[in-house]
């Protein structure tokens, strides 16, 4: 009989690990994944290239897939500032979630790693969903805070299909400013408090 004391069970979730090293990782990556591609990109070059052992992406991010994640989610964040967008003039948050849109998705490098098919279009339905429609709903609050979020949200979904993954000719024509314009009243009524169906403004 086997009196040995069980191995304690890993913690659930992703380790974080060191800061610096899964910034090295996630900076080397991005530069392979722009030069080569996410299929010709191997974890062994992207190790090869942080000057880290192999183990160490497995550990951090499990696979290349979550490594390519990481890389989409690292440079959403830095353009899709939530903290930012939100925490200005109430009167000017529709102008800064376009601005942020469109700043993000006419980055040339972003563009580049949004041609990756499936990988590159769940990474940004989960940032959309994960990260911006949750912290709208926390920022709104109130009454119909998750219909709103979910209004605005769906409109600068709208945006990025229309204008950078599936561009139709006319929204992929305006410019950045122009597109500001046209769709800042949309939002903005999204954002507006929901009203009671009879009441009147």
């Amino acid at each position: 009989m086997n009196n040995a004391a069980p191995a304690p069970a890993r913690p659930r979730g992703r380790p974080r690990g060191n800061p610096q090293t899964r910034e090295s990782i996630v900076s080397a990556a991005h530069a392979l994944f722009l030069e080569h591609g996410y299929r010709r990109t191997t974890l062994r070059a992207v190790a090869r290239a942080a000057g880290v052992d192999p183990a160490l992406i497995a550990y951090h991010f499990g696979s290349k897939k979550g490594l390519f994640a990481d890389v989409m989610q690292f440079q959403c964040a830095n353009a899709l500032t939530v903290d930012a967008v939100l925490g200005g003039d109430p009167a000017t948050l529709p102008d800064r979630l376009i601005d942020a849109v469109t700043g993000l998705w006419e980055d040339a490098d972003f563009r580049q790693l949004t041609t990756r098919g499936e990988e590159a279009a769940e990474v940004i339905r989960e940032y959309l969903e994960r990260e911006l429609l949750t912290r709208l709903v926390e920022f709104l609050g109130g009454r119909g805070a998750t219909a709103r979020a979910t209004a605005v949200v769906t409109i600068l979904g709208g945006l990025i299909y229309t204008r950078y993954l599936n561009p139709l000719p006319t929204p992929a024509a305006l410019t950045p400013s122009e597109t500001r314009r046209v769709l800042t009243p949309a939002l903005r009524a999204a954002l507006g408090p929901v009203r009671r169906v009879g009441t009147r403004p």
